[in-house]
């Protein structure tokens, strides 16, 4: 029996995506263990979900630290502890800085809901309606120091209706970040497989 790849899912909000990945490896569709859940929000939905599943969960306060390197200390110390291989952001609404970047590097992978380099940062959902595109979409990418700018692992199309507004335009994209995200993981972990029995 093969060892799973343990990842750490970062999350600020309702956890959707995080459910989502738990649910495909429930599903057998990803070979992975969820290590921890790490969340910038002791009140955020996505505790309770990891709770239901007894996944552990790293909540933190950021303003109770004097810098960022200070607690990202503490969430390094964690995933340390929990053996944790690869960063998940899904909804984590802060930008990584090298205290993590650096350990991690070329493991840590971000979902966002546009079309990058489209619509970076807050509320793209937002822009891309404020702006009158017809097509926005999804975006798995690797996390560099950047907002939003590491090298594009997948994307996906989401046409915008007429009709449609934030809440609408939301759950189309959602949709496909449920299937998308738990489908790239996969793919990612495949080809490190693949490297390690070559080398």
């Amino acid at each position: 029996m093969h060892e799973k790849q343990r990842v750490a899912v970062f999350a600020s909000g309702t956890g959707s995506n995080f459910a989502a990945i738990a649910d495909a490896i429930d599903q057998g569709s990803l070979d992975a263990e969820i290590a921890l859940l790490v969340c910038d929000k002791p009140e955020a939905k996505a505790i309770e979900k990891a709770n239901e599943r007894q996944i552990p969960v790293f909540a933190f306060q950021p303003r109770t630290y004097p810098t960022k390197a200070d607690y990202e200390r503490d969430i390094l110390q964690k995933l340390n502890d929990c053996k944790a291989e690869w960063l998940i952001l899904a909804g984590y609404m802060r930008l990584i800085g090298s205290t993590l970047l650096d350990p991690f590097e070329g493991h840590i992978v971000n979902i966002h809901p546009s079309l990058l380099p489209a619509f970076p940062g807050k509320d793209a959902i937002g822009q891309a309606l404020s702006t009158g595109v017809r097509v926005t979409g999804v975006t798995v990418h690797f996390v560099d120091e950047g907002m939003d700018t590491g090298k594009i692992i997948d994307q996906e199309a989401v046409r915008i209706r007429e009709e449609d507004d934030r809440y609408s335009l939301q759950a189309a994209i959602q949709e496909i970040e449920h299937r998308l995200f738990p489908r790239t993981i996969q793919a990612l972990i495949q080809a490190e497989k693949r490297e390690e029995i070559k080398s």
